[in-house]
């Protein structure tokens, strides 16, 4: 039998720092407050719904997630957030316009509490937003000097026992790597430099992993994903995920590419479209930021139906994405999907997608059960990037020289399978010969 990891128990308090405090903040926050209270359900949460098979299909053993790996109690959580409005989280979460207000009401002394500290924000990063609540500084050293101030003050506060931090920030505009982002030395200097190379969101990744403080990225801008901050990571402990959150279309892309691979059907041409109006539309509609998510969104069928590995059938396919900025359909984000499929003989085929989600609904699971993993890893001195969590994202981190695992089925089999580590059972590899041999 496997040796389990020794986890660290999941005693007191967990603060749970967002930054940016719009659509998908506020209905995290409101969902977990309304959860807590009894007045709904953690659909779409694996930490709170999910379970896991332990041992073979006869012993019948499929606890909780909860119940196998200690994680934090929703009600041991303690929310703060950064953001450059100062409304405070019921006032955003109306403005948001996800929530229903009748649902807001029963929580809002509860949201009126959290009032978001001032923001690191810098325009030429995300061009389509401005507002008062900002921080100031001579260089980005030290408006990141200013965020760890915040995180002090917020632990000592709330007398809490651990952090994680999330970006739950607009979308930056497309960056690659630079000299700035190569050692850790490197990037300091660029800090006190005032590097353009250093976007906001390198600011609050840098000032949670200096204080080994778990961090996420669920935006596809270039974060924590870089080697200095992995390094860093490496050196303080923190636990690292990212990127991308895959909420609405890139999830269904993630279910249906794999099956038609499976099948081995040809795919010709994927056609993807998108509208949606909330304030992440906005900011899309800024060529640069909309380069960024376009490169997420893209990457996922490459790495799925593998062209180099079956050139007949996907080494000539032409691959859409287009997202389209349309304020009355505020955060009901719309996906349009049309595929053209070949089959047997080389006949054609096509399906069509028309998904009408709700974009923050299907984010704000994942960002608890983000959080809360992050946390977890953390307790089991599991520093670094988090492979293990590239469930939840459409650009997951991964170590040099390997490929992104995107198959959706896949990464809750390495998920799961990563729980089953921690806890010293066997992990399961669905041969079966075990109940025929």
């Amino acid at each position: 039998m496997p040796t389990p990891v020794d986890i660290a128990p999941a005693r007191g308090k967990l603060g749970v720092m967002l930054v940016g405090l719009g659509a998908v903040s506020t209905t995290t926050i409101a969902g977990v407050l309304a959860i807590r209270k009894g007045l709904a359900k953690p659909i779409g949460s694996l930490t709170q719904m999910g379970t896991v098979r332990l041992g073979k299909r006869t012993e019948g053993r499929s606890p909780r997630i909860s119940e196998v790996v200690p994680l934090s109690s929703l009600d041991d959580l303690v929310f703060g957030a950064w953001d450059i409005f100062e409304d405070d989280c019921y006032a955003a979460a109306r403005t948001a316009g996800v929530i229903d207000r009748t649902l807001l009401d029963r929580i809002q002394p509860d949201l009126e509490q959290i009032k978001p500290w001032p923001a690191v924000f810098d325009r030429r990063y995300v061009k389509r937003l401005d507002g008062p609540n900002v921080k100031r500084g001579h260089n980005k050293k030290e408006l990141a000097e200013q965020v760890i101030d915040d995180i002090h003050a917020f632990r000592r506060n709330n007398n809490l026992d651990r952090l994680v931090m999330v970006w739950c920030g607009s979308t930056e505009v497309f960056m690659t790597e630079s000299p700035a982002h190569q050692t850790i030395e490197a990037f300091e200097c660029a800090l006190e430099t005032n590097d353009p190379a250093i976007p906001s969101s390198m600011v609050y990744a840098y000032a949670a992993i200096r204080e080994g403080i778990p961090y996420a990225n669920a935006a596809p801008n270039l974060s924590a994903d870089i080697p200095a901050l992995v390094e860093l990571a490496a050196r303080t402990g923190s636990p690292l995920a990212g990127k991308d959150l895959k909420t609405g279309q890139t999830l269904i892309k993630t279910i249906v590419a794999p099956g038609l691979k499976a099948r081995l059907l040809g795919v010709e041409g994927w056609y993807s479209t998108n509208i949606l109006g909330n304030r992440d539309g906005e900011v899309l509609d800024d060529p640069e930021s909309f380069k960024t998510k376009e490169e997420s969104k893209k990457s996922v069928l490459d790495y799925i139906l593998q062209p180099q590995l079956y050139p007949d059938l996907y080494d000539h396919l032409c691959h859409l994405v287009r997202i389209n900025y349309y304020p009355p359909r505020g955060d009901n984000k719309e996906g349009w999907d049309n595929i053209d499929l070949v089959g047997w003989l080389g006949y054609p085929m096509q399906l069509k997608i028309n998904f009408l989600c709700r974009d923050s609904i299907l984010a704000a699971p994942i960002v608890l059960d983000v959080a809360l993993f992050l946390d977890l890893a953390r307790r089991a001195n599991m520093r670094g990037i988090q492979e293990w969590l590239s469930f939840y994202f459409k650009s997951p981190v991964h170590a040099p020289g390997l490929y992104p695992e995107h198959d959706l089925f896949i990464q809750l089999m390495k998920l799961k399978n990563t729980l089953r580590y921690l806890k010293g059972e066997e992990l399961i590899t669905h041969l079966g010969r075990e109940y025929y041999d």
